[in-house]
């Protein structure tokens, strides 16, 4: 009957829709299921602890860059910059995988060799 009990918990650890929702601090534990935490997987408490001092975090990240105009558009445009090299590089990289020994880079020493044989 143990067993049950745990598999039963387990699913209820692990199904975390009601996660989505906005939980406050002092209704967290409101949502705990009721019994003891398997030692393989993440208590839900510490699930929630976790997602409320992220949520914390990143408001103080948030209040401290709209505080003034010219630090959030500075990191609006510093964000932009630094996506925009990131996704550059990335579709380059994924375009040279994809077409590997047919661009001109990959097939230019066999020409070049060939114009040097021409010339002698």
């Amino acid at each position: 009957m143990a067993g049950a009990v745990s598999d039963s918990c387990l699913e209820l650890t692990n199904d975390v829709q009601w996660l989505t929702t906005v939980v406050t601090a002092p209704d967290c534990f409101r949502y705990l299921p009721a019994c003891l935490p398997s030692p393989d997987h993440p208590t839900t408490a510490s699930l929630i602890i976790s997602l409320v001092s992220l949520t914390c975090d990143l408001s103080t990240v948030f209040r401290g860059l709209i505080r003034r105009n010219a630090v959030y558009l500075t990191a609006i445009f510093t964000s932009a910059f630094a996506f925009e090299i990131a996704y550059d590089s990335a579709s380059n990289r994924i375009w040279d995988a994809m077409n590997r020994g047919r661009q001109w880079k990959d097939i230019k020493h066999q020409y070049m060799v060939k114009d040097e044989e021409d010339d002698e």
